[in-house]
């Protein structure tokens, strides 16, 4: 055996503190009759957005898509939908 030496209780607390997420993953339909603000509001708090678009994206998510992404969040239109994830949360299209 070798002489590696681990604190369980250290790593526990730092998968804790890694692992402190935040927000949910919130349903809705992105058609004009949503103020960007809320959607924005929504992404500063963690929460991941899964929108069904009604209508052209570009013009629907123009109010908000800008902020999310300066931000670092990400904006992916997947199959109808728009998901929308805060700074730290990725979308992975690997298997696309």
């Amino acid at each position: 055996m070798s002489d590696f030496d681990l604190d369980l209780r250290t790593v526990e607390e730092h998968i804790d503190e890694e692992l402190d997420l935040e927000g949910s993953i919130i349903l809705g339909v992105l058609d004009g009759t949503t103020d960007p603000d809320e959607w924005i509001e929504a992404i500063s708090k963690g929460n991941v957005l899964v929108l069904n678009v009604d209508g052209n994206v570009n013009d629907l998510a123009a109010g908000f898509a800008r902020d999310v992404k300066e931000s670092g969040g990400n904006l992916v239109h997947f199959r109808g939908f728009l998901l929308v994830t805060p700074p730290g949360v990725d979308v992975s299209t690997d298997r696309l």
